[in-house]
């Protein structure tokens, strides 16, 4: 199981990244300043470093300078506020593998951490699939009995969260944080609506509702 070690001082953020990645099989540790940063990923016991940049006692750029230095070769994604070229190209010559600004969404970090991670023994899985459904994540198909639905970017998001966690139920604000972001509105029903979408072009019993809980992909 992989490790991945989280530096950042932003609690909502950390939290929200950490469970989410706890979700999908990953095993997450969150440090908030710039030293335990720097001193977990020369550890040896983590296999992808997530980097703010913002960070107390030293900053990311510092963490980054001092563990290329030391030769620490774990994969670093830096993930800050800061957008600007100029940071972003200071980050990438500095030795990060990858540069992702705020606000972020969730599968696309979750993505680039498996792309940064894909040289591990274990292959990584590129067609979901339940029953006469199934998700091609390369091509970003979906298909229903052998034939294709087309799905915007959004409802695919939501589907594949769904065939990730087939018969478990997940709350609104599960699928929100996974799909929308950290900075999705928790009295939005904005999930209800592509729960919708989903039923109309995947079929209508494929998505359960479980009522006072959420939804959860129907397994039989």
């Amino acid at each position: 199981m992989n490790r991945i070690l989280i530096a950042e001082d932003e609690q909502r953020i950390a939290s929200f990244v950490e469970k989410g990645l706890r979700a999908n099989g990953l095993t997450p540790t969150v440090v908030t300043d710039g030293a335990s940063a720097l001193g977990h990923a020369l550890s040896g016991d983590f296999d992808l470093l997530v980097l703010d940049i913002g960070l107390p006692g030293m900053d990311g750029f510092t963490v980054l300078r001092r563990l290329r230095q030391s030769r620490g070769a774990i994969p670093v994604i830096i993930l800050t506020a800061r957008d600007s070229l100029t940071d972003t190209v200071a980050g990438l010559e500095g030795g990060a593998d990858d540069y992702m600004p705020k606000p972020f969404r969730f599968d696309e970090l979750l993505a680039r951490i498996r792309l940064r991670l894909r040289s591990d023994r274990a292959p990584e899985v590129t067609v979901l699939q339940q029953g006469d459904l199934s998700l091609d994540l390369r091509t970003r198909r979906a298909s229903v009995e052998g034939r294709t639905v087309d799905l915007s970017a959004r409802e695919f998001a939501l589907a594949e969260v769904f065939l990730r966690n087939p018969g478990q139920v997940l709350s609104r604000e599960q699928l929100l944080s996974h799909v929308w972001g950290y900075d999705f509105d928790p009295e939005s029903n904005v999930v209800d609506v592509y729960v919708r979408y989903l039923r109309k072009k995947l079929g209508q019993e494929r998505i359960q509702t479980v009522r006072g809980m959420g939804y959860r992909l129907a397994t039989d």
